[in-house]
């Protein structure tokens, strides 16, 4: 069949026609266990019936008046992002890159109220912010960025995971205006860093008067086990981003900042047509009030917990299995090899899984999945991965 549509996604050759739960139907009437929720954005599953209540009740109602008047629905959201995280306040947003991009910004202007003409700020390696210019350019990622030269400059990239790293960069260079990291590198291969890790970059971004960036885009919203992963540091950074879960489906980004970084941005600075408009709200208020009331961000570390003690034990002894390492419900199985056709695999057995930094399973399921879920995903995964060791 021919498409009209650009090739950039190598799709698997599946079309779903609706979701429930954790499970998904394709066209055909065949049912598969969805292990990547829309890439982290389906924490409460599909068709859930608090998002579709007020997604169905908003639109019958008001879509869309823009950010020159006031939003009310709007309002309520950042008031309760704001109680969430600790933060100050909130610039709202379409995606993730864009919640990065008003990152990004605030960090430039921070450097510029400074006297620094050329700020920059330190990135990660193997780390993804997004594909526009700019947070294509703050990405570590080399093979993303082929064919896109020249990229901006002002980004300055250091091992994850490597503080000595991150001191000697802000040593050699006065123009460092800001850190900006994510808390688990999802893209990146599911990098879990050491414990105190953000609790360090806090204390150099104190010590040197710089802003602290958490790109929460994949972690936020409940997936570790915390509405968002710097809490389990007890930490509050300058900067934090997030999307993905928290529309479940619907668009919408967020760029939360405090204190001095609260401040930088004024109007005229920055804005989005779309961005926090009352339908996005009102699905985003709705998977708010869902997660907090039913426990289901607690119980992210306690089923990923699960997935992972099960792995390990259905692989132990493969000798292809590098490590199998989880951060609540982002779980990642990194084998010695590449192992991007096991995607097909799974999926002709039911299942929807998906390979990020070519040798690494990533799974990322709903928040809502239950035990005899978790039993059929992990029974079955580990016995593709053995069959695919062989």
């Amino acid at each position: 069949m021919t498409s009209h549509i650009m090739p950039t996604y190598a799709r698997q050759s599946v079309t779903f026609s609706r979701g429930e739960g954790a499970w998904l139907w394709d066209n055909e009437g065949r049912r598969y266990l969805d292990a990547v929720a829309g890439i982290a954005v389906c924490s409460l599953g599909h068709a859930h019936p608090a998002v579709h209540e007020a997604v169905c009740r908003q639109s019958k109602t008001l879509l869309h008046t823009s950010n020159l008047y006031g939003v009310e629905l709007q309002t309520q959201l950042a008031d309760r992002l704001i109680a969430l995280s600790g933060m100050d306040n909130v610039f709202f947003a379409n995606s993730g890159a864009e919640a990065n991009e008003a990152a990004i910004k605030i960090a430039r202007k921070y450097g510029h109220q400074r006297g620094i003409d050329n700020p920059v700020v330190i990135t990660m390696e193997k780390s993804f912010h997004g594909r526009t210019m700019g947070t294509l350019s703050a990405t570590g990622n080399s093979k993303i960025k082929q064919g896109f030269a020249p990229l901006l400059p002002g980004f300055s990239h250091v091992p994850y995971n490597d503080i000595p790293a991150l001191e000697a960069a802000i040593a050699a260079d006065s123009n460092i205006v800001a850190i900006m990291a994510e808390p688990v590198q999802g893209e990146g291969g599911v990098n879990i860093p050491a414990a105190d890790y953000l609790n360090r970059i806090r204390e150099l971004c104190d010590r040197h008067n710089l802003l602290m960036i958490l790109d929460e885009i994949q972690t936020g919203v409940g997936r570790t086990g915390q509405f968002l992963a710097y809490q389990h540091n007890a930490i509050l950074p300058d900067v934090c981003t997030m999307a993905k879960a928290l529309g479940n489906g619907v668009p919408i980004g967020a760029c939360l900042a405090r204190g001095q970084a609260a401040e930088v941005l004024t109007a005229g600075n920055h804005g989005s047509t779309f961005g926090g408009n009352p339908l996005a709200c009102s699905a985003a208020l709705a998977v708010l009030e869902t997660l907090t009331g039913s426990g289901l961000i607690g119980q992210a570390a306690e089923k990923g917990e699960k997935i992972h003690t099960a792995l390990k034990q259905a692989l132990a002894g493969n000798p292809h299995i590098v490590s199998i390492r989880n951060k609540g419900l982002m779980i990642g199985i990194e084998l010695d090899r590449a192992c991007g056709e096991l995607v097909g695999i799974a999926l002709a057995h039911g299942l929807l899984i998906n390979v990020t930094a070519e040798n690494t399973i990533r799974l990322l399921p709903p928040l809502i999945i239950d035990d005899a879920q978790i039993a059929t995903l992990t029974e079955t995964l580990a016995a593709l991965i053995q069959d695919f060791s062989r």
